[in-house]
């Protein structure tokens, strides 16, 4: 089945080479088409360019006049995955709580894990279903998804065979990331190791032998997880060829970053503190550091200071952070803006930072992120807009006409 999408306005994030990421300088150049046409065969990008050179055999002609069309957004860091809410949280903190402080209190991760143990899995499927199918409509095409609200071994299985179902039944791409050390259960805040132990000696080899995760994390931060403690969960990780993607900076900078590039780490995630000496360390790695401008939006904590990384060069990708305590929002197009808005980052860069980079934060390059032949027909078919810049500018509106993955339309 072919599909001819002709008369686009724009054609965004056009690669002719299938290159995995953008960075520094890179990341303001977005490559468009205007007045362009785009040919799909079944899930796959057949064929783009100029209307000048159209084809003209196709099954179905969709005229998209006045209309742009993009790649779908590429999520690469959410806890869609998760019980009931916390938005009891949200009155506390406008009472002045803070994050830290209502953690004390019993409530932040450990809430969640609470009511996730208490949860079926199968009322746990239903809850997050619903989400993943909000997140679509939205124009995400890829999504990674966190456990780390079990903190038992029984509750991450749970967690990681939720997400499996999710990728089996829906056509969005998922990524399975373990976090087992999202935050240590009140029985071994006195005894970290111990836990570690859990982590390491009985979920990573059930997890492992159900393959259930593509990815490990951690909550590396003081208050949580040490850079020692991190250390160890991802050479454990690694060796059942999980690749680490860490939380690390939300608060404080420890010398996490370095860290996580020693072990070769995929992504490092959050950055709303980065140090000089950090930046640094991610030159000339291959680790993507992770911005969660919404995640800031949500709890009034400083911005990751993007302008300072892409002038020294660094690769930078955008993602929602979708989670019930600090983004109960999984809206790509608001993340895109805010980036622009708050972090200062130009429409290009926050497209490029949601896209092609966004498919490289969860490694998945070779497939999404761009509009290139042969990969996947993952678009967003935007309402009639005068350009792309009204996605960010008009913030509160939904701009979206149409959303496709893997060559169909989601309803």
């Amino acid at each position: 089945m072919k599909t001819l999408f002709i008369n686009i306005k724009e054609l965004l994030q056009t690669r002719e080479t299938n290159i995995d990421k953008v960075s520094g300088a890179e990341m303001a150049e977005l490559p468009t088409i205007k007045n362009a046409f785009l040919l799909i065969e079944n899930d796959i990008i057949l064929d783009f360019g100029s209307m000048e050179k159209c084809p003209t055999e196709a099954d179905k002609v969709i005229d998209v006049n006045g209309k742009i069309i993009l790649p779908t957004w590429c999520d690469s860091h959410t806890h869609i995955v998760y019980a009931g809410n916390r938005e009891q949280e949200f009155v506390d903190r406008i009472n002045g709580l803070s994050y830290e402080e209502i953690a004390n209190r019993g409530g932040g991760i450990l809430n969640s894990a609470k009511k996730l143990n208490e949860t079926s899995e199968d009322e746990l499927y239903h809850q997050s279903k619903k989400r993943l199918e909000e997140v679509m409509l939205q124009g995400t095409g890829a999504v990674e998804i966190k456990s780390g609200y079990g903190l038992t071994v029984n509750g991450e299985l749970k967690m990681l065979r939720v997400i499996k179902r999710l990728a089996e039944n829906y056509p969005i791409k998922i990524k399975a990331t373990f976090l087992g050390a999202h935050a240590f259960p009140k029985e071994y805040k006195e005894n970290h190791q111990a836990y570690i132990d859990v982590i390491i000696n009985e979920m990573l080899p059930k997890i492992a032998e159900e393959k259930l995760a593509d990815y490990i994390d951690a909550f590396l931060e003081t208050g949580y997880f040490s850079v020692e403690e991190t250390e160890q969960i991802m050479l454990a990780g690694k060796k059942y060829g999980m690749i680490p993607k860490i939380h690390v900076n939300q608060f404080t900078a420890i010398n996490g970053i370095e860290a996580c590039v020693k072990h070769q780490a995929l992504t490092v995630d959050h950055l709303e503190i980065v140090t000089d000496e950090d930046i640094e360390v991610l030159k000339n790695s291959s680790t993507m550091p992770v911005a969660l401008p919404s995640c800031s939006y949500f709890i009034s904590i400083p911005y990751t200071p993007a302008r300072k990384m892409l002038n020294a060069g660094l690769p930078l990708a955008l993602a929602s952070d979708f989670n019930p305590g600090t983004t109960p929002s999984g809206n790509m197009n608001f993340v895109v803006a805010t980036a622009c808005i708050k972090m200062k980052m130009t429409p290009e860069e926050a497209i490029n930072a949601a896209t092609i980079n966004g498919a490289y934060a969860m490694g998945i390059s070779n497939t999404h992120g761009s509009i290139t032949e042969g990969k996947k027909a993952n678009i967003i078919i935007t309402k009639e807009l005068n350009s792309y810049y009204e996605i960010p500018y008009r913030f509160g509106s939904n701009l979206i006409d149409k959303v496709m993955i893997d060559g169909k339309f989601i309803e």
